[in-house]
This record gives C-alpha cells, sequence and structure tokens, in this order.
C-alpha cells in the first residue's frame, strides 16, 4: 500500500471513531524519517485508546504487520509507528505543549479536518 493511501485510511479509522482535528503532513522532503505523520486529538484516555486501537485493528491486516506502538492513554501521547506513516495522537494539553504542527511547519499539508 502506498504511503498515502495508508494515511487516508487511518485517517477514516480515526473519523470513525470521533478523533478531532485530524491533520496530514506530507514530511517526505523534511525528514529521512516517514513520509507522512497524521496527528489527532482524543477527548479523553478511552477516546486515546479506542482512536489507537481502531488504527490497529483496521489498518494492521491491510498492510500485514504490526505497527510499532509507544505512550500510554494516561500520558497524553501515543505514537504508533507504521514505517512510511507515523499516527501520533495526543490529549488537547499535550498536543498544545508539544505542537508537532509549529516543528514541522515546512511540512505540506495534505489534509486538515477540524
Amino acid at each position: 500500500m502506498e504511503p498515502l493511501e495508508l494515511a487516508r485510511k487511518i485517517v477514516d479509522a480515526l473519523e470513525d471513531k470521533k478523533g478531532e482535528d485530524i491533520l496530514v503532513l506530507d514530511l517526505r522532503e523534511q525528514a529521512p524519517i516517514t513520509d507522512y505523520f497524521v496527528i489527532a486529538s482524543g477527548t479523553s484516555e478511552r477516546n486515546l485508546k479506542a482512536l489507537q486501537d481502531a488504527i490497529v485493528d483496521e489498518i494492521r491486516p491491510q498492510v500485514s504487520y504490526k505497527p510499532r506502538l509507544e505512550g500510554k492513554p494516561g500520558e497524553g501521547w501515543l505514537l504508533a509507528d507504521f514505517g512510511s506513516v507515523m499516527v501520533h495522537l495526543f490529549s488537547h494539553s499535550q498536543r498544545e505543549y508539544y505542537r508537532l504542527e509549529e516543528l514541522w511547519e515546512e511540512a505540506k499539508v495534505v489534509l486538515h479536518l477540524q
């Protein structure tokens, strides 16, 4: 599966589970670590866990490998690394604190759902 198609499928899964302020950044010209970041916010620890479970359960069978997962819902930042696409799931306060959008401001915005 192409990285952009993977990112779009992840966005669909996040939308289905009520992810908020979903953003896809194209990092191909800025960073060698990945092609795309998908960033989304969750409203609670339970919602963050549901978002993470949705992308793992729905996307894993389509890519035939398990993503690397980091973080805990109570910490307010979960990471799912699919290689070419990295997914950052934040509580609202942690997203405001880390401001990844500003850190990667030179990246092209592919999609932004508010």
